[in-house]
């Protein structure tokens, strides 16, 4: 039975090492049988999906078709998922990363018209076309690192007009490239200059307008907002929370960056797939992340750039069982890092996470952080055959060593590109 799914399969692969991260639990750690891995295997798939894993020792090479196998030898992982990025903007915040180097406060940034609303003003001034061609390196550049799933959010148009624009934009991209795309509409991102003295007029626009048209015309997967004394209060935010409920969106949410406003807990309280950032999440408040199984995204990119001290509390998360999920936050702001191997290795030494952690934490973890199915960022009979072949020993390479190169092939839905 084992070698005629293998002989009627459309693709091949032999004498693999496999982390398949299947493990169905929270918890990751270091030992024997770390990164659930099975070796010395051999891995079909059929119709874009993997439909059978088997030892080396029960296939008999010989009654293989050849043109069917396209790998020998190498770990096999799944394809990367990046869960949470700003990746479709227009505009350049590199002369206020000099200026902020030379000592000039973020206030006076600001006031001189710099800050989150000078890339809002660059991205409203785009056309759709403008904002597509800056996306697409951005992008590739991404997918050449291994990733083939990505969240895109809006949340710098802050008209009704331009967050629609920029999640047309993504969509776009995840029909132009062979990618799997989640698009999540982030209105409640900043306070935009018209609405600078009324910011409960500019919640009623993202409840009463945003959403219902980002639901109507199917642009979102999810809605996400700015829990922050800088973004929006808890009120306002619950009241996003629940008008994306009302019109069947999933919610997200950035929260505890910069301050601990308990803006996980009431995400979670209203079934948040995740809540993002987290330096300043309280450790004893965990259990409606645990009650809800919210993911916990760790964006180790935006630390490192704002030189953030306070770190997430990894241990207490651990202990609770609730998965930890890693993504890029690539922004013109505060993380324009677009490597998402990068962020593993961030995660690693500035969050003290292991290796295998980390690789759950881009995987499968990321893979509920969208509301994946739970096959989703694994590799298991039945999955998507989204998957990755490395040329390395063992899996704690990838988060271990940047800039040499590892991948050999690039597997979306089946299609496979080498690189």
């Amino acid at each position: 039975m084992i070698m005629n799914d293998f002989r009627d399969a459309d693709k091949v692969w032999l004498d693999l090492d496999l982390a398949t991260m299947s493990r169905s639990a929270a918890r990751f750690a270091d030992g024997p049988q770390s990164y659930a891995m099975q070796q010395n295997m051999a891995l079909a798939i059929k119709d874009g999906r993997i439909s059978a894993i088997a030892p080396m020792a029960d296939i008999d090479e010989m009654l293989l078709p050849n043109a069917n196998i396209v790998g020998r030898g190498g770990w096999m992982t799944p394809g990367l998922i990046d869960c949470h990025t700003h990746l479709v903007f227009a505009g350049s915040r590199a002369q206020e990363f000099e200026q902020r180097l030379q000592g000039v406060p973020y206030e006076q940034i600001a006031r001189e018209g710099g800050g989150i609303l000078s890339t809002v003003r660059a991205t409203r001034e785009a056309s759709e076309q403008q904002l597509f061609d800056v996306a697409v390196p951005r992008l590739q550049v991404l997918m050449s690192e291994g990733v083939t799933t990505i969240e895109i959010k809006s949340g710098y148009g802050l008209t009704l007009k331009d967050e629609l624009k920029m999640l047309r934009v993504a969509r776009q991209l995840g029909e132009a490239f062979p990618i799997q795309m989640r698009t999540t509409l982030l209105g409640a991102h900043a306070l935009p200059p018209e609405f600078v003295s009324n910011s409960d007029a500019y919640i009623d626009l993202v409840c009463e307008q945003m959403i219902p048209a980002a639901a109507e015309q199917k642009l979102a997967d999810a809605v996400d907002v700015f829990c922050e004394g800088i973004g929006f209060s808890p009120a306002q935010c619950e009241r996003v929370f629940i008008a994306a409920k009302n019109h069947g969106l999933a919610v997200k949410g950035h929260t505890e960056q910069l301050s601990d406003l308990k803006g996980s807990q009431l995400a979670a309280n209203y079934g948040a797939l995740s809540v993002d950032h987290l330096e300043y999440l309280d450790a004893n408040a965990l259990q409606p992340l645990v009650d809800n199984g919210t993911v916990a995204v760790l964006l180790p990119g935006a630390f490192y750039f704002l030189r953030e001290t306070k770190l997430p509390p990894i241990q207490a998360l651990r202990t609770a069982g609730i998965p930890m999920a890693i993504a890029t936050d690539f922004n013109p702001g505060t993380s324009p890092l677009a490597s998402l191997r990068l962020m593993m290795n961030m995660a690693c030494t500035l969050f003290r996470l292991t290796p295998e952690e980390a690789l759950a934490g881009v995987t499968c973890h990321a893979a509920k952080a969208l509301g994946l199915s739970d096959d989703s960022g694994r590799l298991v009979v039945g999955a998507p055959a989204d998957m990755l072949l490395w040329d390395i020993k063992h899996p704690s390479e990838l988060a271990y060593q940047m800039g040499v190169p590892m991948l050999k092939q690039r597997i979306y839905q089946g299609e496979t590109s080498h690189v």
